[in-house]
């Protein structure tokens, strides 16, 4: 993991599927899950789904809100 890969998951959309559009910081942990037991994609979003739910699954989400920008 790189520190800037901390900064991806607060301000990259997920580019597909049922969650298409949503922050990788803001996907439910049992879609972070799911792709944990059924493999994650070979590619950046793969890693970043993988790290995501490495943070979810540790309970340490809340160590991503200082890094999210504020709504205006």
């Amino acid at each position: 993991m790189k520190p800037e890969d901390l900064l991806l998951l607060v301000s990259r959309e997920m580019p597909y599927g049922k969650y298409k559009g949503r922050l990788f910081a803001d996907l439910p942990g049992h879609y972070l899950n799911w792709f944990a037991r059924e493999g994650f994609p070979k590619s950046e979003v793969g890693r970043l789904l993988q790290l995501m739910q490495e943070i979810d699954h540790n309970g340490l989400s809340a160590l991503l809100d200082p890094l999210r920008k504020p709504r205006s």
